[in-house]
């Protein structure tokens, strides 16, 4: 665990290496700062010598008169406070300053690193888990830098001035104090592990709570419409239930820590008022010894007790270290191939923005999980230009054939060529450039309308609004209030489902792809607005390369091919005539289909 936690914590070196300045600033600090602290307890053990006249005085004040001594002292004990406020002052701003360009730097990679990872990686994790790494953890790992590793710094270098002050005045008791620390060291160091341990399971508590908050939140439709909510809210409570344990758990040990180090501390003050006190009673220390030696023995546990109060941040930020850097070092499956390791033809192809749109897959197998392979030893090519359906019963591989050709996922055998080109040898920005994709749920940004066709193409805004135009969007656009800068509430919720897909076919449109790859595109369209649209369909699909996943009858009939396929295995293919004809499986769904009882 601690060899892990030094590579992650070094991982974040580079973050801070852009700050160093600030950082060396603070730093630097530190000394001065622990010197302007250390030195008020003498300057008030020194006052109460000058007016006991006792030797302890130091020699530069023994040639003035007690009243000048006096002034000399407070004059030098507010200067060491200003100072000692002004220094802390600068290190607390540039120590936060770094703290939120570190943090704000690690969740732009976090946020980046979620985005390039698979399909298959976000299949298995929640998103609201995935939320709190990129925020809660992340804001943990803010606190224990801003106020926690700086912190620990300063109190360690408190603690050394202390110690070397109090053993250069009175050796005997300097070390008496000094030994009270190896209790109080060993009593965090034992607390540690186990906080962190429950620590662990607190973010974890979290996670999953946030994750049953946005899966009900996103679901209020349903919750509402089936009468969930008592059901969903008991199942809320235990999990709520579950992370109030986890956190119970940890301040046990956060309370015992402050508890054991002000026991320690009182019994530390205690001794010294005891041995000072007959030191002093037998001559052997002065009085004003006696008290800077009490008041060192409160400062030298101030950075205990603040070490302690930082307890629960240090450990929270350590469990959040381990948590950001297992999702860091969680393997990005979709990774481009380098250039060198490029055909000649993948490195001629990727300069082109349109390509014929030839599409293979030759002996492709694929499983989301070991035990349940979805595709079997799938081949097939589709001609450029050719229109192809793709028929089966539910569960049979068709949305998993487009996710394979969009290289959302790779397949654990087989390959797949575009235009006769592995699509793993081109660049994934070309490969996506080239396949137009409509899905049957739309997802919308909330922003405007032109930025939800634009997306990732430098369309001008006369551009856009011609070809919006020529795609027969103007009376939706003109519905809207503000037509093209009209603003999108979150997943487009302020349009219907139709108007939303619309959307979706038109910023295919825009791109002008190779591939076009429809999942019944007009689904949820009205019979007007799918007549006002098949005309632009019908211009998008002329001389393109079509994959359709289709759920009407009247969508196959209209494909130059259909394949059937049944547990991830082509079983037919041919036309909608020669299938009806064959009379296999494909006959079977079409009949059941014309009968109203079943979709393709």
């Amino acid at each position: 665990m601690a060899s892990l936690d030094r590579i992650r914590l070094q991982r974040l070196l580079p973050y801070l290496g852009r700050d160093r300045r600030r950082l060396l600033l603070s730093l630097l600090l530190l000394v001065p700062l622990a010197f302007a602290g250390a030195i008020q307890p003498v300057l008030v053990g020194q006052a109460i010598s000058v007016l006991r006249h006792e030797p302890s005085v130091l020699p530069w004040l023994r040639g003035v008169g007690p009243a000048a001594a006096l002034k000399l002292l407070v004059g030098l004990l507010l200067l060491a406070v200003l100072v000692r406020l002004a220094l802390q002052g600068t290190q607390i701003y540039n120590v936060q300053v770094v703290g939120q360009r570190l943090t704000a730097r690690i969740r732009t990679d976090l946020f980046r690193h979620a985005m390039e990872l698979s399909l298959r990686f976000h299949d298995r994790t929640p998103v609201g888990k995935l939320l709190t790494r990129l925020t809660s953890d992340v804001e943990a790992l803010a606190e224990v830098f801003g106020s926690g590793a700086v912190g620990v710094l300063a109190d360690l270098v408190s603690l050394l001035v202390i110690a070397i002050t109090m053993i250069s005045i009175e050796w005997r008791l300097g070390l008496l104090l000094l030994l009270t620390q190896v209790p109080v060291t060993w009593g965090i160091l034992w607390l540690q592990k186990r906080y962190r341990v429950a620590n662990y399971r607190v973010r974890e508590e979290l996670g999953q709570l946030n994750a049953d908050l946005q899966e009900n939140l996103q679901g209020l439709e349903v919750v509402q419409m089936f009468r969930r909510e008592s059901t969903n809210s008991a199942r809320f409570a235990r999990t709520n239930d579950a992370y109030r344990q986890a956190v119970t758990g940890t301040i046990l040990f956060d309370s015992a820590i402050s508890a054991f180090i002000e026991w320690v501390a009182l019994a530390a003050i205690a001794v010294v008022l005891a041995l000072g006190g007959w030191m002093v009673t037998s001559q052997l220390m002065d009085l004003g010894t006696l008290t800077t030696f009490i008041l060192f023995s409160q400062r030298l546990f101030d950075p205990l007790r603040q070490l302690a109060e930082r307890f629960t941040q240090i450990q929270g930020g350590l469990t959040a270290v381990e948590r950001i850097g297992e999702l860091l070092e969680e393997p990005i499956e979709i990774q481009e191939l380098p250039r060198q390791h490029r055909s000649p033809a993948a490195l001629l192809s990727g300069d082109q923005r349109r390509s014929p749109g030839a599409v293979s897959f030759e002996n492709v197998s694929f499983a989301y999980r070991s035990d349940d392979p979805i595709l079997e030893d799938l081949s097939f090519q589709i001609a450029p230009g050719e229109h192809v359906a793709l028929v089966g019963p539910t569960g049979s591989g068709k949305t998993t054939v487009i996710r394979l050709l969009c290289r959302l996922y790779e397949p654990q055998q087989g390959r797949i060529l575009l235009d006769g080109i592995d699509i793993r040898e081109l660049p994934i920005a070309t490969l996506r450039q080239r396949l137009g994709v409509v899905l049957q749920d739309t997802f919308l940004f909330s922003g405007n309308v032109a930025d939800n066709l634009r997306l990732d193409a430098e369309i001008s805004d006369p551009e856009l609004a011609q070809l919006c135009h020529d795609l027969g969007l103007d009376p939706l656009l003109q519905r809207l209030d503000a037509g093209l800068d009209s603003q999108l509430r979150e997943r487009g919720g302020n349009l219907s489902s139709g108007e939303r897909q619309l959307l979706a076919v038109a910023r295919v449109a825009i791109r002008d792809p190779s591939v076009l790859v429809m999942d019944e595109a007009t689904a949820f369209l009205d019979p007007s607005t799918e007549a006002t649209l098949q005309r632009d369909l019908d211009r998008l699909l002329h001389q393109r390369t079509a994959v359709v996943i289709a759920h009407r009858l009247a969508t196959v009939e209209a494909a130059d091919r259909i394949l059937v396929l049944r547990r991830g295995r082509l079983i037919e293919q041919g036309t909608h005539r020669q299938l009806r004809a064959a009379g296999g499986l494909y006959a079977e769904l079409a009949d059941l289909q014309e009968k109203g009882l079943a979709t393709l």
